[in-house]
């Protein structure tokens, strides 16, 4: 399979795999959101999702932290009505 090399489908690819992520670990995500551990409690799911990432967009691409971001919004954004020591 080749190497994606736009910033579109790369963007998208990320968000693709964020979305799986919050898909399959809604507890873990909440709990982690209202803990401030998510980094934590999802630090094997978030790297496996990196390494997919990683090995199928150019380095460039990958150096632009799209999955990160990806992460972000999905993960943390979508769900600012939870409570949290954070906000």
């Amino acid at each position: 399979m080749p190497l994606i090399e736009t910033e579109e489908a790369a963007r998208r690819l990320a968000r693709a795999i964020a979305s799986d992520l919050s898909l399959y670990n809604e507890e873990k995500i909440v709990q982690g959101i209202q803990e401030d551990s998510l980094f934590e409690l999802l630090a094997e799911e978030i790297e496996e999702g990196r390494a997919l990432y990683k090995n199928r967009v150019a380095p460039s691409l990958y150096q632009k932290n799209f999955y990160d971001r990806a992460l972000v919004d999905i993960l943390i954004k979508s769900r600012g009505h939870l409570k949290s020591k954070l906000w």
